[in-house]
Order: C-alpha cells, then structure tokens, then sequence
C-alpha cells in the first residue's frame, strides 16, 4: 500500500491501460492460435489508422494448370532433345553402316579377283599336266615307231611342239637308262629344220 500511496493517480491509470493493451493483446494471440478469430483481419481497422495496411495478397494464377502446363513443356523440350540425339545416333550408325557395307563389297570384289586367279592357275596347271601327259604318250609312240616315220610326223608338228616332245623324249630315256633317239631324229630331218630347232634349244634350254 505504501507502494501505491507512493504513485500518482495519473500513473496508476496509465499502468493500468498498459495492463489491459498487453492482457487484450495476449487474448488476441491467443484466439488467434486457436483459430478463433483472425486478427489481421481484426484489426485491420486499427492497423490502418496508424500507417501499418496488411500485406497485398498474391493474386492467385489464373491458369489452374500453369504449372502443369510449364512441367509438360519441360518433358517435351528433354523428349525433342532427347529425339535430336537419337536421330544423331542414327545417322552416325547408318553411315558406319554404309562404310562397312562398302568394305565388305571390296573384301569380296578381292576374294573374288582372287578366286579368280586361283581358278586360272588351277586351269594352267591342268593345261600343263594335261600337254605332258599328252606329250609323254606322244613320245611312246614316235619312239615305238621307226625313225622315218616318226621324223615325218615330228615335220608337220611346229617347232615349239617338236621341241617339247624332243625334251620329253630325252627325260623319259634318261629315266629308262637308255639313249635318247632325238639326235637320230634330228638327223633324219632336212638341215635347214634341224639347225633351226638345235638354235630354238639351245636359246631357251628350259622352255
């Protein structure tokens, strides 16, 4: 009480007011917490008086589906990206395609030269072994037959084909252990053919 007695009217009423503006204050807070009253709303009056307006709210989008729209045009910008790559990669794939395709061609246009060549070194070896054997029967014969006769075929024969079966001849005796009968051959013949075949065989010995 000397506390009180201590203070003027004049305070005790100011502390007062204060009291009940920090008590009606936490009263508001409070109902607002609880979902009672609103106060911005409230006191919206109030705030206006003293300078302090509430906030502008946000004006609400007016396309519901903005955000849906901006999401679906981010999947079709990656889904174009995406497509721009793999038509890339297509292109590239189809252009290693194309350069394979054309070393596969070659390889086979050279697999084929080469077969080829093959087939006709097969063809010249037959040919060969074929006039051999057609030679070395052709020997047997002229050696079986007397030397004039066999001198008159040998003349119709050209020279090259005379100097093969000569040489036949001579291997064939030589494997027998006996003496070749070319010499007695070109000793029959008129000297003018023989001196020409001795000089044909003496030019190409391995022909």
């Amino acid at each position: 009480m000397a506390f009180y007695g201590g203070i003027g009217a004049g305070a005790r009423v100011f502390i007062l007011f204060l009291l009940v503006i920090v008590l009606v204050l936490g009263g508001l807070i409070w109902f607002d917490y609880l979902g009672i009253i609103n106060v911005k709303e409230t006191l919206s009056p109030v705030f206006g008086l003293v300078g302090l307006n509430k906030q502008t709210p946000v004006k609400a989008v007016d396309d519901p589906l903005l955000l849906e729209r901006e999401r679906i045009k981010k999947k079709e910008d990656a889904l174009s990206l995406k497509t721009e790559q793999l038509k890339k990669l297509e292109n590239d794939l189809k252009k290693k395609e194309d350069e394979l395709n054309q070393k596969m061609e070659k390889v086979a246009e050279e697999q084929k030269a080469i077969a080829e060549k093959e087939k006709s070194f097969n063809e010249r070896v037959k040919a060969f072994e074929n006039r051999r054997v057609n030679l070395v029967q052709n020997s047997k014969y002229l050696v079986g037959m007397p030397p004039d006769k066999a001198v008159a075929i040998l003349l119709k024969m050209d020279d090259q084909d005379i100097i093969d079966t000569f040489r036949i001849t001579e291997e064939e005796a030589a494997k027998a252990g006996e003496m070749s009968l070319v010499s007695y051959w070109l000793s029959l013949m008129p000297p003018e053919r023989a001196a020409e075949l001795e000089r044909k065989m003496a030019r190409k010995p391995n022909t």
